[in-house]
Formats: structure tokens, C-alpha cells, sequence
């Protein structure tokens, strides 16, 4: 009886909340003017009414230096390792949505702007997994340069044609007592277990001073009783360390299915007491995890103590994705609409290779992905360890080139892209074999007005390089930004709407009396 209760009331708290956000509004005209908007969350973002800027200091990203411009002459290839997180841009929108206008430049991370949204790139045909498509076209904030688009698009693998063995890894420390932490995680993996497949198995382990195991190899047929389970976590005890890793894996191993989807998934507001508590450790010991084909995703959640730098860092070793979930929109986001992508992985060690034609490209500059860098010759090696792309995930690379005099000439390459992968086991293959796929970047794919998928894609950038004070944000600024966002046909994406509508929060909080 008691148990019903519970689950009556959350189901009641997750109807209010998703008619609450339903019925949140577009943003009014006056927020170009500097008038408070709250964009379309899900939960209660006002700004501080207090003026406070928000204490970030116990929050940890990784240092980013930005890729300064290289001189094709001299460098003409550019290597680098390929994911798909997209933990920035809703951490971001956490901040802005919160009225911070003192954004940790840190945590701006330009690819993880980009990847956060779907773009109408060419998809995959045949037997392919993967898919290229290219575009070059001026910049907006930048009169003497280029901006050069590459997109990269998976294959789709239908997430109830996978066999899943997933152990949720939950902390359940007291920091994890506010409504945006575990009350927040319950919900997220709620939703999650409702699209579960009959034949699935669901294990449950918490940590906090001891690790626990709350649920162990359930079916996914057995939906009540898994959501039992996640309403009855309690957030409370210390942060001393447990072996809730090290026993998340033996269960995971356990319950093992011969090419299905294997995970481990970590949903934390940033405090690893899994009983490694070395970085490196812990680094090394899911990477050799990875090896016997057990996965680990990380989910962060809350404010105040997010440790971007090592949850990205572990789901790298672990072949899997960093995310941060924000709100209850993001957690259907990202497990229920986007569940193949965050849950299927189809590629793993994903490397990409572009050579750029000197006869036409005076000078290049990455944008992004500064901390994935890679030689050539890690890049030609297949023992490299690179990231990962799940099923239906659109990625997208930007390159700011400056071109040189040359005329263009029709079938001439501005540059040549190579990806190197292995498929897995979900996409068909042995995870093994190295495969590579190639294209031809052709003075046919300028064209100088940014259109599309294009212009939104120089919109993001261009935010992202705001939000960081860049040295290469030339003329960027916010309110022709915003005059170019309302210009675009949007509709229809609502992600992309909201994107529009914080720019717009954003500069109302910067202008804010």
C-alpha cells in the first residue's frame, strides 16, 4: 500500500511538471530589451532576484586552451578523437537560466554545443554506419575567414531490437538531497525503465558510506518492481568511499548478454566515493572494464559540485557518453526520445584526419575539441583509444579557415577528410576491425550565405565564443545575433527554439538593471 502511494504521488509530480512546462510560453519581444524571460525548462530558472553571480569554485572543467590558427604550409593535417557529449550546453543552460552572467569559460566546450542538437545531414545507406556530408560558407562574425562544416551522421538502430543489461550506479549521499540531484535521477531513470524491453535486465546499486545492491538482474517485463526500488532511495550518510563500482561491474558481468548492449550508467552531482578514488585509478580500471564489452555512461546532475572534467574523462575510458541533465525535458530528452543514441553505441574509437590543400587554405583553426587531440600517429594506430558514436547521433565539426587568392576552380579539393572507426557489436560488426570512411571537401561546397543547418551551426559557434570572450570572436555580438536567430525557420525543433530563446535569457541577464 505504501509503495502504490509513492508511485501514485511521482506520477502525479511528473504529470504537474510536464503540464507546467507545456504551458510555458515563447519569449516575449522585450528580451532582446533586457527584460527577465524564463525559457522552457521544466522546473523554476528565474534569475536571482538577490543579483548573487553563483559559486562555481567547487564545480571542476577542464582547462581549455583554444586552437590558435596553423599555417597549412607548414601543417597541413589536423587529427583529432570524435565524440558525441553533449553535457556543456545543458550545464550551460542551468547557469544562464539561473541569471549568471559570470560563466566559467571552462565549461563552455563549443562541440558539446554543436552535438547537443539533430541537423538534416545525409544519413548512412547500404551497410554503412557511418555517414559524411561537408559545407563551406563565409563567416558572420568574421569577414576574412571561412567557416568549414563537416557532419557526421550514424546509423539508427531501433533501441527494442537491442538486448540491454543495465546496472544504474546512484549516489546516494547527502549531497544528493536537493530536488534537482537524486529526487531528479529517480524521475530520469523512471523514465528510462518505462522503455525497457520484456527480456532487458535491471540491476540497482547505490553508494554513499557503503555500497548497496538494491536490485539485482530483474527483467525489464518487471517494471514495477524496478520503480519500486528507484522510489525508495533515500538521499543521506557521508562521502567516505565504497567499492559501488567495483560491485556495479561484477553484476554487470554477471547478468552479461553475448552482443547486446552491456552498460554500467553513474548518475552523481560530481562526488566519486566509488571506492577508487585516484582518477587514474578509476580511468584505468573501467578502460580494462570496456575491454570485455561492459560500457559505462556518466550522468551528472545538480549544481554546485559538478565534476565535468572526470565524469567526461571516465565515459570516455568507458566507451560510453557524458551527460548532464538539467531538468525532467532533459531526461526525456536524452533517455526516452534519444534512448538508441545515449544507450546503443554503434562506433567506437572514432579518429578523424583532415588534410587541408595549401593551394587554397592559407591558414585553419579547430573549433573545439582542444582536449582531444591526437598525432598522426595515433591517429593511424587502431590500438588508439578515441571516442564514441551511438546509434542516430548527428555530429558536427567546424574548422575557421582563411583561403588563399586562388581562384576556385570546379573539382578541386579544399580539403580531404578521413574517419577511422570500429563498428561494434550493435551495428554488426566485431568491434575489432578498423574501417575507414573518406570525403572530398570540393570548391562546389562554398557557398557565401550561411542557410540552414549552416546558419544555426555559425549561430552556436558564435554564441560559444561569446560566452568565452574569445580572441577569435572577431565581431561577434549579441544583439545581431539574435536578429539572425529570428530570422531562421526554426520551427518544428524545439531545442533549437530554445537555444534562441537563451541567447535571448542570456543577454537579458547581462543587461539586466
Amino acid at each position: 500500500m505504501k509503495n502504490n502511494l509513492k508511485r501514485t504521488f511521482a506520477l502525479l509530480m511528473t504529470l504537474v511538471v510536464m503540464l507546467s512546462v507545456a504551458s510555458c510560453s515563447t519569449a516575449p519581444d522585450s528580451a532582446l530589451k533586457g527584460d527577465s524571460y524564463s525559457p522552457n525548462y521544466g522546473y523554476n530558472m528565474s534569475p536571482d532576484s538577490a543579483g548573487n553571480e553563483g559559486d562555481f569554485s567547487n564545480e571542476g572543467y577542464t582547462e581549455i586552451i583554444e586552437n590558435a590558427f596553423v599555417n597549412t604550409l607548414e601543417t597541413p593535417d589536423s587529427y583529432f578523437s570524435i565524440d558525441v557529449n553533449t553535457a556543456s550546453y545543458p550545464n550551460l543552460r542551468r547557469m544562464i537560466g539561473n541569471g549568471y552572467t559570470n560563466i566559467p569559460k571552462d565549461s563552455v566546450r563549443v562541440e558539446e554545443m554543436l552535438n547537443y542538437f539533430d541537423y538534416d545531414y545525409k544519413t548512412p545507406t547500404d551497410d554503412s554506419i557511418l555517414a559524411l556530408t561537408s559545407s563551406v560558407f563565409d563567416t558572420p562574425y568574421n569577414e576574412k575567414t571561412k567557416l568549414l562544416t563537416i557532419g557526421l551522421a550514424a546509423e539508427e538502430i531501433e533501441f527494442s531490437n537491442v538486448n540491454n543489461n543495465l546496472v544504474f550506479l546512484i549516489d546516494v549521499s547527502g549531497s544528493m538531497y536537493s530536488d534537482d540531484k537524486l529526487p531528479l535521477v529517480q524521475q530520469s531513470f523512471s523514465l528510462l525503465v518505462e522503455n525497457l524491453n520484456p527480456e532487458d535486465r535491471v540491476s540497482v546499486v547505490t553508494y554513499a558510506g557503503n555500497d548497496s545492491v538494491r536490485l539485482e538482474g530483474a527483467f525489464g517485463y518487471e517494471k514495477e518492481k524496478i520503480l519500486a526500488v528507484i522510489e525508495d532511495l533515500q538521499a543521506g550518510g557521508s562521502t567516505a568511499g565504497s567499492k559501488g563500482i567495483e560491485t556495479a561491474y561484477n553484476i554487470a558481468s554477471k547478468y552479461f548478454i553475448a552482443g547486446g548492449n552491456n552498460r554500467v550508467i553513474l548518475a552523481t552531482d560530481g562526488d566519486f566515493n566509488v571506492g577508487l578514488s585516484r582518477t587514474q585509478d578509476l580511468e584505468e580500471f573501467i578502460s580494462e572494464k570496456a575491454k570485455t564489452g561492459v560500457y559505462f555512461s556518466v550522468f551528472g546532475f545538480g549544481t554546485g559540485n559538478i565534476k565535468a572534467d572526470k565524469m567526461e574523462s571516465l565515459a570516455l575510458k568507458g566507451n560510453g557518453v557524458y551527460s548532464y541533465i538539467d531538468s525532467l525535458n532533459e531526461a526525456d530528452r536524452a533517455l526516452v526520445q534519444q534512448i538508441g543514441g545515449s544507450m546503443v553505441t554503434v562506433a567506437k574509437d572514432v579518429k578523424a584526419g583532415i588534410v587541408f590543400n595549401p593551394e587554397y587554405v592559407e591558414s585553419y583553426r579547430l573549433i573545439g575539441y582542444e582536449n582531444k587531440m591526437l598525432t598522426q600517429d595515433q591517429f593511424e594506430d587502431s590500438n588508439t583509444d578515441a571516442g564514441e558514436i551511438g546509434s542516430g547521433h548527428t555530429l558536427t565539426v567546424c574548422y575557421e579557415i582563411v583561403l588563399t587568392d586562388k581562384e576556385f576552380v570546379e573539382g578541386e579539393s579544399l580539403a580531404d577528410v578521413k574517419i577511422k572507426y570500429k563498428p561494434t557489436e550493435n551495428a554488426g560488426g566485431d568491434a575489432e576491425g578498423e574501417k575507414e570512411l573518406t570525403l572530398a571537401i570540393g570548391t562546389e561546397s562554398y557557398h557565401a550565405v550561411p542557410m540552414g543547418d549552416d546558419a544555426f551551426v555559425a549561430a552556436v559557434v558564435e554564441f560559444a565564443l561569446i560566452l568565452r570572450n574569445s580572441e577569435y570572436k572577431g565581431s561577434a555580438d549579441l544583439e545581431n545575433l539574435i536578429v539572425r536567430l529570428e530570422a531562421m525557420d526554426l520551427a518544428g525543433d524545439e531545442y533549437k527554439e530554445e537555444f534562441k530563446n537563451l541567447v535571448k535569457q542570456y543577454y537579458a541577464n547581462i543587461t539586466r538593471e
